[in-house]
């Protein structure tokens, strides 16, 4: 992978990086900051169906589809490592290994949003935030950047509010109540978890979808 990639750029936080029809060149894999793949509605909203962070692989699914069908943004000031398509194809197609951890990673793509589906059309307000929580938490270790009980949580209110359909005085009500509850603490861009086996629990959070058997939890 070292050798098929060209060289990092960097973004602004709000930059949109690929725009849903456009046909990339590139493959980008994040190697600072938070970005999102989202959809952009008739009305204009936005609605927000992955995060994505260092260590994640934006649009590898255009080596084969070629159009993208959604969009992605900066959701903080990003770093990207730039790889021409043509060179993961060709990688696909001749070095297997390297093609399975790309098909993995795709794979575990579509478990998240398998369990966020489940999370929209089952789960209340509470638990969807609370499972979100589990999730990144369990992610970032997974990446290498996050502590003991907690981690960088540059998420806003907005943010949250777009990938749960929910408004942003919801989403404040919500937070206040896992506060409340003695779960968590998110202050300045930080999310601190105060008791984790209670979290799993209130979210029904079971980290089998990520496929992280040797992240400790």
């Amino acid at each position: 992978m070292e050798t098929a990639g060209t060289r990092s750029i960097a973004v602004q936080k709000g930059d949109v990086i690929i725009k849903e029809g456009e046909r990339p060149e590139n493959v980008y894999l994040i190697e600072k900051g938070w970005a999102c793949r989202y959809k952009l509605l008739e009305n204009g909203d936005n609605h927000i169906m992955a995060f994505l962070i260092p260590g994640d692989l934006c649009d590898v699914h255009i080596t084969i589809l070629e159009e993208m069908d959604h969009s992605i943004r900066a959701l903080t000031p990003v770093t990207m490592h730039k790889f021409p398509a043509v060179e993961i194809r060709n990688i696909m197609e001749n070095h297997h290994r390297l093609a399975r951890a790309l098909f993995w990673s795709t794979l575990v793509d579509e478990a998240v949003l398998r369990v966020w589906l489940v999370n929209m059309g089952t789960r209340p307000a509470e638990a969807r935030l609370a499972h979100i929580f589990c999730e990144m938490l369990i992610r970032t270790r997974m990446a290498g950047s996050a502590e003991d009980d907690g981690i960088e949580f540059p998420l806003t209110q907005a943010e949250l509010s777009e990938s749960m359909g929910l408004t942003q005085v919801h989403i404040n009500r919500v937070l206040q109540k896992l506060r409340h509850e003695g779960l968590v603490k998110l202050e300045k861009k930080r999310l601190t978890i105060l008791d984790w086996d209670r979290l799993k629990q209130f979210s029904q959070f079971d980290p089998t979808y990520l496929h992280c058997q040797n992240v400790p939890e």
